[in-house]
Order: structure tokens, then sequence, then C-alpha cells
């Protein structure tokens, strides 16, 4: 049980953290191994992976949702003693999860056509993005249950496993990327191919911890069924909804980019990937607060929830600014590894040493996202997500392309980030303010 002191609560944190660090370090550092090798395939394998990111974020959306509820509600009732609830409540977490992921990839597949000529992709690219396809959403599908198989875990304070899960799928992957890519001659579709190999040995060590530990257990009573359910979509849908609005976002944006032509795609693929690992910690925290939250919650100690808060948003904002900083002075030649083509290469670094300067505030938003949810109050999180992309990221990219733009576009996405860190401090400080004089009061005092 953790302890209510701030360092204890530090030391806590920091013991969630690490080897979640590890881990999804090793995944984001194996898909940048994996752009840099479809890169040398050519301009169109990149663009056709940059078109498949804005669905790939859906799926993600949805599996994150229900991450984010499985962690709610099973940290909650651990930290209320529930034992047995949470064991059977794990069991209908992966079966409602699985059936939803499954469903949503084959309506992505029937699909694929019309959802690529919509995010503005020319018809010389559809013979790449059916042969990649497949196996990508047959990846999605095998990612989506390990994730679940992770958040089952971190539930239950456990994350060394997941991170150890995470960094052999990320070397598997990396060591199979150029035998399925080159060797095997098998392209685009190779990149896809080793990550359905890696994450099917992921799969196969999570569940079997699973199992081992006595996690999950099957409800014994159709009550038991329809109340773990009910609890389960309560949480799940308005944080899904949450989720669901970063990737919807991001097809308007790859439309928005698409505009101005292939390069532009590749480079922004490229961008979104790097972006990915810039934000890990943040990603992480996302990861590692909500089972801590949630069994504060249980004892119904809030104070020390606002003070995690507090810490991980510190933090956040510095470490974002040194990594932002260290991006600008390297975007040249970091470019130029990622990709053999002069103006994709240009572009590119032209999106390094603007945008990542305002990953601090998207990171502070994301922060206050998870904690939101976590602390059951997912339409409060809801409302965050919202603004910060649909008030805030897409009219200022909108806005600065019509002005200026691909600069001008980039120059929106940095500034609409900032807008949206901003306003998600500002609806976190007045709930704190609302929720009683002594949490106002701390809130207020600790700048936040």
């Amino acid at each position: 049980m953790i302890k209510s002191t701030g360092g204890s609560l530090g030391r806590q944190l920091y013991r969630m953290t690490w080897p979640m660090l590890i881990g999804v370090l090793a995944i984001m550092s194996s898909q940048m191994v994996d752009s840099a090798f479809i890169g040398q395939l050519g301009t169109q394998p990149l663009a056709a992976v940059g078109f498949t990111i804005p669905v790939y974020q859906l799926i993600i959306g949805i599996q994150v949702g229900l991450g984010i509820a499985t962690t709610t509600i099973i940290s909650t009732a651990l930290g209320a003693g529930k034992q047995g609830e949470a064991r059977q409540l794990g069991s209908l977490v992966l079966a409602t999860g699985g059936g939803v992921v499954l469903l949503l990839c084959l309506l992505v597949w029937a699909g694929q056509q019309e959802i690529v000529f919509r995010l503005g992709a020319s018809g010389s690219l559809l013979p790449l993005v059916r042969e990649y396809w497949l196996p990508w959403l047959f990846s999605c599908w095998l990612g989506a249950m390990l994730y679940f198989g992770y958040s089952l875990f971190r539930a239950y304070g456990e994350t060394l496993l997941p991170g150890l899960v995470m960094v052999l799928t990320s070397l598997i992957n990396v060591v199979l990327d150029p035998l399925f890519i080159f060797t095997l001659d098998m392209g685009l579709a190779g990149a896809a191919w080793a990550t359905v190999c890696a994450f099917g040995a992921g799969c196969v060590v999570i569940f079997t911890g699973l199992l081992r530990r006595r996690l999950i257990r099957l409800p014994r009573h159709t009550a038991r069924i329809r109340s773990g359910l009910t609890r389960l979509l309560s949480f799940m849908l308005p944080s899904t909804l949450s989720q669901l609005v970063p990737p919807l976002s991001a097809m308007l944006a790859t439309a928005l980019v698409a505009v101005h032509g292939e390069h532009a795609v590749a480079a922004w693929g490229l961008g979104s990937r790097i972006e990915l690992l810039s934000i890990v910690v943040v990603l992480v925290l996302t990861m590692a607060m909500p089972p801590m939250i949630g069994r504060l919650r249980g004892s119904k100690d809030m104070e020390q929830i606002r003070q995690l808060v507090r810490t991980a948003m510190t933090f956040v904002l510095l470490w974002q600014l040194a990594l932002a900083l260290l991006l600008v002075v390297v975007s040249v030649p970091l470019s130029h590894v990622l990709t053999s083509d002069g103006t994709t290469a240009a572009i590119l670094s032209g999106y390094l040493w603007r945008v990542p300067l305002s990953y601090g505030a998207m990171g502070v938003c994301m922060i206050l996202v998870s904690a939101c949810n976590a602390m059951g109050m997912p339409r409060l999180a809801l409302v965050m997500s919202a603004l910060r992309l649909l008030v805030c990221y897409l009219p200022l990219l909108w806005l600065g392309s019509m002005l200026d733009g691909l600069n001008g576009l980039l120059l929106g996405a940095m500034a609409g980030n900032l807008l949206a860190g901003l306003m998600s401090w500002h609806l976190y400080r007045s709930w704190c303010i609302k929720a009683g004089p002594a949490s106002g009061r701390a809130a207020a005092k600790a700048g936040f």
C-alpha cells in the first residue's frame, strides 16, 4: 500500500515507472528503426505508412481507453480489499477488449480504400496500402491484447514483467525487420509481419504470467458478468471517447498535411514517430499513475493524489524542455539518417526545431487527462482532450497552413500544443479550488 508521505509517493512512482520506461523506450526505438528501414524503400512506402498512422492512433485510442478503465476499476477494487472481484474484472477486460478491437480491425480492412482516399492519398499508393494493411491490422490486434495484459499487471502494481516483455518484443522486431524486408524481399509488408511475430511471442509470455499468478478468474454467475460489464463500460466509454479525440484529429491533420504533397506526408509520419519517442516519459507516467491513483482513491486519500499529479507535471515540463533543445541541435543530421530523400529530410528538419518545443505543454495535458480518468472524472478528461485538439490544435494547424503554407502549419502545431497545455492546467486548477478549501489552497500554493 502507498504511504502518505511525499518522498514515498515519489519513490513509488519511480518504481512503477522505470521498468515501463525501459520497455516503452525499447518499443519506440524499434519503431524508429522500423521507419528507417522503410525509409530506404523510398518515399511512397513511407507515405503509405504515414497514412496508416492516424488509423493506428484510432485503434490505440480504443485500447488505451479500455486500459485506463482496467487500471481504474481493478486498482480501486484492490485498494478496497476486493481481490476476488478484481480477478473477475480482469477476465472481462480481456474478453471485451479483444472483441472490440477485432471488430474495429475488420471494419478498417473492409473500408481501407475509402479511408486512405479520404485522408488524401493518391491512387498510386493503394497497392502498397493493400499489401501492408493485412499483416499490420493483425499486428494491431495482437498488440491490443498484449496491452490489455500489461494493464492488468499494472493494476496490481507490477510493471517489471510488462517492461521486460516490451524489451523482448522490440528486440525480436528489430532483428526480424531487415530479414523480412530485405533478405526475404517482402518489402513493406515484411515490416508488419515482423511486428506480428514479435507481438505473438509477447502474448505467449504475458498471458502465461497472468495465468500462473492467478490474476484473472472467470465470473461464476451471470449477475457478476452484468455488474462487471456495467462498471467497466461506465469508465470505458468516456475514457475511450477522450482517447479517440487525438486519432480523429490526427486524421484531419494528415488531410491538411496531404495538401502539401507526398513528401510532406512522409515527413509528418516520421515526425509523428519521433513525437511518440520524445514523449515516452509522459506516456509511461500516464500508465504508471492510474493504478497508484486508484489505490489512493480506494483509501480516500485525495490530497496525496493531487500531490502526485503536481510532482508529475513539474517533472514533465523540465524533462520535455531539455529534450526539445536536444532535438533542435540534432534536427538536420537526424533527418538525413531517417530518410534518404532530401526534400523529405528538409521538411522533417523544420518540424524538429519547431514542434518539439511544445511537447512539455502537451505532456501536461496528457498527464491531467490520465489523472482525471483515474480519479473517476472521465467527463473532465474528455473536455480536456476535446479542447486540446478541437479548439487549440486543429484550428491553429489550419490557420497556419492557410497563412504560410507548410511552415505555418508547423508553427500552428506548436502554438496549438502550448495553448492546450495552458487550458488544461486552468481547468484542473479550477477543479482543485472547487473540490474544497483545503485542496484549493494547497493547489494554489504549489502553483497549480
